[in-house]
C-alpha cells in the first residue's frame, strides 16, 4: 500500500481531555501560534492550543484524498535547511526539531508571462541572461544598482534577530545587543518601513525589471510592491542572489513543519486539542482569564491567553459588555485583502518532463496591474521532489490565485446552492488554464480535482471573508504589536507585526512567547540559538559582483 510521508499524529480533543487550567491557552494552530506554543513549553510552561479544525497547521495545514497528500498553504519555503535568520528555522533550533524534517532543496522556478517562458534561477549573476534576453543592458545594469543599493540597507534589516524581540519594556535589554543595527535603522527608515519602490526610486525604470520586482512583491505579500514593506522584499532579493543559496521544500509537505512544531509542544508536556472551538475569551476583572469552547467546557489559564486568530476574528470572541472597544475599533480600522482560488489536483504523471520545476507562476497581463483579480496563478507541484506525497506514477498540483479573488463575488451564496457550483467552475476555470500553459492536457491527467473558494477559506481555516490578511500599506499604516489594551491578552498570527508571510507568522509567535517569560531565561535561549547558526544570522552581506553572471553554471531559460 501506497504510503505518504510521516506523519505525527494528533487526536481529535475527547471531553474528558480538555485541561480545567493551564498556563498559556493558544487560541490557533496556525504557524505562529505553534511556535508560541513551542517556545513556551520549551521554557517550562504548561501550554494548551485550542484549534477548531480536524488537522493542525491554520493555513499551512496539509490534508490527504485518495492517496495525494496535499498542502493548504505554504508553497515557497527558505533558510530552512541550515542555521539562519528564518524565525521558523530558529524556533525548530530551539525546541530540538532541527533535524526531524527532511528537506529538498532546489535552485529556482518557471514564470510564464506576456513576454514568454522563462525561468529565475536563485544565486549570483544567474538572473542577467533572462533580464538581457527581455529587458536589454539597460535591465542589467539597474539589477547590478539595486542590488549594489540594497546592501546597507540588508545589513540594518537583518542585524536585530526577531527572536531578541518582545512586547514590554524589557525588550530593550534584549535588544541592546544590537543597539548598532538599531541606530543605523534611522537612516535607512524610509526604505525599511517604506514601499520597496522608495529603494526601487531613482534606480529601476525598465519594464520588464520593474514587472519582475512588483511580482515579486506582490507574491511575498499579497500587495504590488507600491504597497510592500521594502525590508521584506530587500531581505528576499539579497537572500536569493548570494552565493550558494538555495530553496527548500520539506520531505513529508508543508504539514511535516506542523508536526514538527506540535512534537515540539508535546515533547515538553504540552498538548494540541484538534476539534476545540473557542466561542469566548473570558475576561474577569478586565483581564483574560481563560477560554470556553463550543462544547461549553472552560479552560482556565493562569498567565494568558495568546489568540492566533485573526484581528477580525479575534473580535468575535469578545464580549463587548466587557472588553475596551479599542479592540473592535482595531478590527473595524483594519482592511482587509481579497481571498484565494484553490485547485487541487492528483494527476497520471506518465510522458511528463523529469525535469518540471517544483513552481510555476502565470502572469497573463502587466497592463492591468498585478493585484488584478485572477491575474496572478502560482503553481506547486511538490511531488517533483518528493514523489511519496502521490501514488507511484502520479503527481500532486496545487494552483492558487493568492490575495487577489473578491469576497463579494460570493458573500451572498450558500456553497449547497447551484447559483455557487456555477460560479466556483466560472472562478475556477483560470486556475486549469494556468496549469495548462505547461502541461495542455492536465483536465485528462486529473484523477482527483478539487476547487476551493473564499467560502472555503472563511469556512476551514476560520479567516473573515476568506481573507489573505491585513492590507496595511508600507509607509502609510503600521501593524499592531503582540499586546492588546487587554492585560494578559497577547496576538500573534498575520494580523500583528511583521505581518504576512511564514517568517513574519513565525516572528509574531516568537516576540508574543517572549513576552510572557523573565528577561534572563529570554536572553539564554537567544544565545544558544543565535551562536548554532552565528555566522549565518550575522548576515554576513556577500557584496555583488557582476563577474559572477559569467561564473554561472546553472543553465537559464525555460525548461
Amino acid at each position: 500500500m501506497h504510503q505518504i510521508g510521516r506523519r505525527h499524529r494528533v487526536s481529535m480533543v475527547a471531553p474528558s481531555k480538555v485541561p480545567q487550567e493551564t498556563d498559556v491557552v493558544v487560541i490557533g494552530s496556525g504557524i505562529g501560534g505553534l511556535c508560541c506554543a513551542a517556545l513556551l513549553a520549551k521554557y517550562g510552561d504548561d501550554v494548551t492550543v485550542c484549534e477548531s479544525h480536524v488537522y493542525p497547521g491554520g493555513a499551512a495545514h496539509s490534508f490527504e484524498r485518495d492517496g495525494y497528500m496535499f498542502d493548504s498553504g505554504p508553497s515557497l519555503w527558505a533558510g530552512m535547511s541550515q542555521p539562519s535568520i528564518n524565525p521558523l528555522r530558529q524556533v525548530l533550533d530551539a525546541v530540538g526539531e532541527e533535524d526531524s524534517i527532511e528537506w529538498c532543496s532546489y535552485d529556482g522556478w518557471s514564470l510564464y508571462t506576456p513576454e514568454g517562458t522563462w525561468r529565475f534561477t536563485v544565486g549570483p549573476g544567474n538572473f542577467e541572461p533572462t533580464l538581457r534576453k527581455y529587458g536589454g543592458e539597460q535591465a542589467v545594469k539597474e539589477w547590478r544598482a539595486l542590488l549594489k543599493k540594497m546592501e546597507p540597507i540588508i545589513k540594518v534589516a537583518s542585524g536585530i534577530p526577531p527572536m531578541a524581540l518582545r512586547a514590554d519594556p524589557f525588550a530593550v535589554l534584549t535588544v541592546l545587543p544590537y543597539l548598532p543595527s538599531l541606530l543605523g535603522a534611522g537612516r535607512y527608515a524610509n526604505k525599511l518601513t517604506g514601499p520597496f519602490t522608495n529603494i526601487m526610486k531613482g534606480t529601476v525604470s525598465n519594464p520588464f525589471l520593474y514587472n519582475f520586482l512588483d511580482y515579486l512583491a506582490f507574491a511575498l505579500s499579497g500587495l504590488p510592491a507600491n504597497e510592500t514593506i521594502g525590508a521584506a522584499v530587500a531581505v528576499t532579493l539579497s537572500d536569493m542572489t548570494r552565493p550558494g543559496r538555495a530553496l527548500d521544500y520539506p520531505k513529508g509537505g508543508g504539514g511535516a513543519v506542523v508536526d514538527a512544531l506540535v512534537r515540539g509542544i508535546e515533547k515538553h508536556d504540552g498538548r494540541v486539542l484538534l476539534g476545540a472551538h473557542v466561542d469566548e475569551v473570558l475576561v474577569e476583572g478586565g483581564r483574560a482569564v481563560g477560554v470556553r469552547l463550543k462544547n461549553g467546557k472552560t479552560i482556565k489559564a493562569r498567565k494568558a491567553v495568546v489568540t492566533n486568530a485573526s484581528v477580525w476574528d479575534t473580535a468575535k470572541l469578545l464580549n463587548p459588555d466587557v472588553v475596551p472597544p479599542e479592540l473592535f475599533s482595531r478590527a473595524d480600522r483594519t482592511p482587509t485583502t481579497d481571498s484565494f482560488m484553490h485547485l487541487h489536483l492528483g494527476i497520471r504523471a506518465d510522458g511528463l518532463p523529469k525535469d518540471f520545476d517544483i513552481h510555476h507562476s502565470v502572469v497573463f497581463d502587466w497592463d492591468v496591474g498585478i493585484a488584478a483579480p485572477a491575474n496572478m496563478v502560482i503553481v506547486s507541484i511538490p511531488t517533483v521532489l518528493d514523489p511519496s506525497l502521490a501514488p507511484e506514477g502520479h503527481h500532486v498540483v496545487h494552483a492558487y490565485t493568492a490575495g487577489n479573488e473578491p469576497y463579494e463575488l460570493w458573500a451572498d451564496l450558500k456553497p449547497t446552492s447551484p447559483e455557487y457550483r456555477q460560479l466556483k467552475e466560472e472562478r475556477g476555470d483560470i486556475l486549469w488554464r494556468a496549469v495548462e500553459r505547461f502541461i495542455p492536457d492536465i483536465k485528462r491527467r486529473a484523477k482527483v480535482a478539487m476547487v476551493g473558494t473564499p467560502k472555503t477559506h472563511e469556512r476551514y481555516l476560520r479567516r473573515d471573508r476568506g481573507t489573505y490578511g491585513p492590507v496595511l500599506r508600507a509607509g502609510e499604516q503600521t501593524l499592531p504589536g503582540a499586546g492588546t489594551p487587554i492585560p494578559r491578552l497577547l496576538c500573534c498570527g498575520d494580523s500583528v507585526f511583521p505581518g504576512i508571510g511564514v517568517p513574519a507568522v513565525a516572528a509574531s509567535g516568537c516576540i508574543a512567547a517572549h513576552s510572557l517569560v523573565g528577561v534572563g531565561q529570554h536572553y539564554q535561549m537567544l544565545q544558544r540559538v543565535l551562536k548554532r547558526g552565528e555566522r549565518t544570522a550575522e548576515m554576513d552581506v556577500t557584496e555583488y559582483e557582476p563577474a559572477a553572471a559569467a561564473k554561472a553554471t546553472t543553465p537559464v531559460g525555460a525548461k
